[in-house]
């Protein structure tokens, strides 16, 4: 075989569908955001509004986070120095634990380098757990958990997105005898409409299932202390692991589950995405846990109004233009392009000629013929951003002909 020939047929087969991904170089203006500086690829550099960023609240920039992670990096240096086994938990770590587990109202919490990992490591691991353990899985998760389900082997079941009938249906044809875990999102990223968390909980209680919930694009913007939709629904003791990530809303960087203490020391005692991993640098998990402690207060609150009222009214004035917004009631503001090639043009355009940055959304992240740009205001967006990104979008439309109507996507 040609190495070099096999690896450009794989990249010209992307350029083909119009779904090669670029990587746009940006640097983000601390106590400016959502401004930041984009260098071009002949050097040049343009002052650019990030409009797809997940630091959904600022929280990257608020001062309460960098002084915890400036006093931390003063105080024992950058780096862990080991994997959470050998010499590389700290106190920075224990505290940040202390305040997961709390925020969800579990028993304990573990902190990995990433949600995506926390979810692989955690899914893969309760095989070994549970022998013969069956997962019935949402078809819309995300790639990590559906990595997690697909590596640690055994069976599956898939059930239509949402859909609590064919749940059911799957649930009751399986052995009453084998343990079974139902493993879903709160909040799906791409569309934001929300997962029916207390009717999975009832279908788990009645067949003997564990829950397993991902909790992502949720922690921190819901409930009254920022632990997700669960804790603004009060459903939180229901769940019986809970997955977050430290690097969205809270600004940082990380991921974690939260659960009972024997559940978390099970994991911690199994899972290799774990053990072998070195743990996350003392200041990342000092800035992580002043970020949950602050977003816990009226002061967090006050950022979570915020967001959901840019949400609101940019959904509106987006939607009174026609278009074709897909809005579920969450934070997070979809436009439906639909195809790949318009979607990617539709991103540099606005780059280009407005300054705005909202990357292109195309085939594997979202099904093919569901191309779209995704929008996430946040609490540092003014009121002149939005309305500048509302007469580019309107401009560009108009300019690409693309269809506005007033029913949504």
């Amino acid at each position: 075989m040609n190495y070099d020939t096999a690896l450009d047929a794989a990249i010209g087969r992307l350029h083909e569908e119009g779904r090669y991904r670029t990587f746009i170089d940006i640097e983000r203006e601390k106590g400016a955001f959502p401004k930041a500086v984009w260098t071009k690829a002949d050097g040049s550099k343009r002052d650019i509004l990030v409009w797809c960023g997940n630091d959904y609240l600022g929280m990257g920039q608020h001062p309460v986070v960098l002084n915890a992670m400036h006093e931390a990096l003063d105080a024992v240096g950058a780096g862990s120095g080991g994997t959470r086994n050998i010499s590389g938990t700290t106190a920075y770590h224990k505290r940040l634990e202390v305040e997961i587990a709390d925020l969800h109202q579990k028993e304990a919490a573990l902190v990995f380098s990433s949600a995506y990992i926390a979810n692989d490591a955690t899914l893969s691991t309760l095989r070994t757990l549970f022998p013969g353990l069956i997962i019935f899985s949402d078809s819309l998760n995300h790639a990590s958990m559906i990595e997690g389900i697909r590596r640690g082997g055994g069976e599956k079941r898939i059930f239509r997105h949402n859909d609590l009938a064919h749940l059911r249906e799957l649930l009751e044809a399986a052995d009453p005898a084998a343990p079974k875990l139902i493993a879903f999102e709160l909040i799906y990223s791409m569309d934001g409409d929300f997962g029916p968390i207390k009717e999975l909980c009832d279908l788990a209680d009645e067949f003997n299932a564990l829950t397993y919930l991902d909790e992502v694009h949720a922690v921190g913007m819901y409930g009254p202390r920022g632990g997700g939709v669960a804790e603004r629904d009060n459903l939180s003791h229901r769940l019986d692991i809970i997955n977050g990530t430290l690097g969205k809303a809270f600004g940082v960087f990380g991921g974690y589950i939260a659960a009972s203490a024997r559940m978390v020391d099970a994991i911690r005692s199994y899972a290799p995405g774990f053990i072998f991993t070195t743990s996350l640098p003392p200041a990342i998990a000092a800035g992580a846990a002043a970020s949950i402690a602050y977003l816990k207060t009226a002061e967090g609150q006050k950022l979570r109004d915020a967001q959901q009222l840019h949400a609101k009214i940019l959904k509106m004035r987006l939607k009174s233009l026609g278009m074709p917004i897909i809005d579920y009631g969450s934070h997070i503001v979809p436009v439906h392009v639909g195809h790949p090639v318009h979607c990617k043009a539709l991103s540099d355009m606005l780059l280009d000629e407005f300054g705005v940055y909202a990357q292109p959304i195309n085939f594997p992240t979202v099904p093919r013929g569901t191309e779209r740009l995704r929008f996430t205001p946040s609490p540092v967006h003014d009121s002149g951003e939005i309305d500048h990104l509302v007469k580019a979008m309107d401009a560009l439309w108009s300019r690409c002909a693309l269809n506005r109507a007033e029913a949504s996507a």
